[in-house]
């Protein structure tokens, strides 16, 4: 699998001064210095169960200058999520889902879109104003980039998220042309992709559901030529929610970091990150189910498994330093 745009003589190359939108290719202006529709990004939303939240969430991506089509997936909500965004913004695309399949709904979102580029936010987070199509201008300006992460405020008060210090400092080595840091994995509510790359990676794993989805679809993508980076001009905010099941969260997320290193880790890389986490993880019920949850799925993962190649290996064992001492990644509830 490989990108559909072969690099050029000049992607090495970026834009000329700071990143402008396009206003004669893209009409991101009316040539008077108001903004307009931004046609190259759209955007999907996935929510379960968090109808008020959601609608503030796609009340702030509908209001953007960059006014993006948007898609909200609802994964089977029992408190009429879907309802109430359909009868609140009839802008917005809502897919009402029987089930709850995770980050699954945000493949079914990106199939129902058409833009170029397709920004991720979560039913607690929203863009700043701009930040998509600056995403664009830069995607535009480097057609072997997939994906761009936002830097991340926490609401509220707005306070960098203790994992943007991890982005902006990532020990990742990418190409000189990068317009920010390399990066091994992304924040899929935090990041803008290019729609073609994600959907010839085959988007979000189903039997990963959602919790640390992102680290499977981030190396395929690198094993398929792709880069991702940080970008620091780039804003999300995040409010995080109250409705949530932090035991749940934290054993679908081990499970699936155990699923992922055994799927694309060279044997020595996956029994060393497994020992890792036996040692340092929380001793409990929770820790325990998430084992047995991925011993459970083993015949699955030997089935699929494929090693990464040695130059996207060499990427992640340069990131198992930060995985370490990360402030962030903790598996902890």
């Amino acid at each position: 699998m490989s990108p559909r745009h072969a690099p050029g003589p000049g992607d090495d190359e970026g834009p000329p001064g700071p990143w402008k939108s396009r206003e004669h290719a893209t009409g991101t202006g009316d040539g008077r210095g108001r903004a307009t529709a931004d046609a190259r990004v759209s955007a999907v939303v996935i929510t379960w169960n968090r109808r008020e939240e959601v609608l503030r969430s796609v009340g702030r991506l509908l209001a953007l200058p960059e006014r993006p089509k948007v898609v909200v997936v609802d994964n089977g909500s029992d408190d009429g999520t879907a309802e109430a965004v359909s009868a609140a913004y009839p802008r917005a695309d809502v897919v009402a889902l029987r089930e709850n399949l995770g980050a699954v709904g945000r493949n079914l979102g990106v199939q129902r879109l058409d833009t170029p580029y397709v920004a991720f936010a979560d039913d607690d987070t929203w863009w700043e104003p701009g930040s998509l199509a600056r995403a664009a201008d830069v995607l535009d300006a480097h057609p072997r980039l997939a994906v761009v992460t936002a830097r991340i405020l926490a609401e509220p008060g707005s306070r960098e998220d203790p994992i943007v210090p991890e982005l902006r400092d990532s020990p990742v080595r990418g190409p000189s042309w990068l317009p920010g840091p390399a990066l091994g994995s992304f924040l899929a509510g935090a990041s803008v992709l290019r729609r073609d790359a994600f959907l010839r990676c085959g988007g979000f794993s189903r039997r990963l559901w959602l919790g640390g989805e992102e680290e499977l679809l981030a190396v395929d993508l690198a094993t398929a030529g792709w880069e991702l980076c940080y970008l620091e001009e780039l804003t999300v905010h995040h409010e995080a929610s109250r409705n949530r099941d932090a035991h749940a969260r934290r054993r679908v997320g081990l499970r699936n970091t155990l699923w992922f290193t055994w799927l694309r880790r060279p044997v020595r890389a996956a029994m060393r990150r497994t020992l890792h986490l036996a040692r340092t993880v929380p001793h409990d019920r929770v820790s325990a189910l998430a084992a047995l949850d991925a011993l459970r799925g083993l015949p699955w993962v030997l089935a699929e498994r494929r090693r990464v190649p040695e130059r996207v290996e060499v990427r992640l064992a340069s990131l198992e330093q930060a995985q370490a001492t990360s402030r962030a990644r903790r598996y902890v509830s």
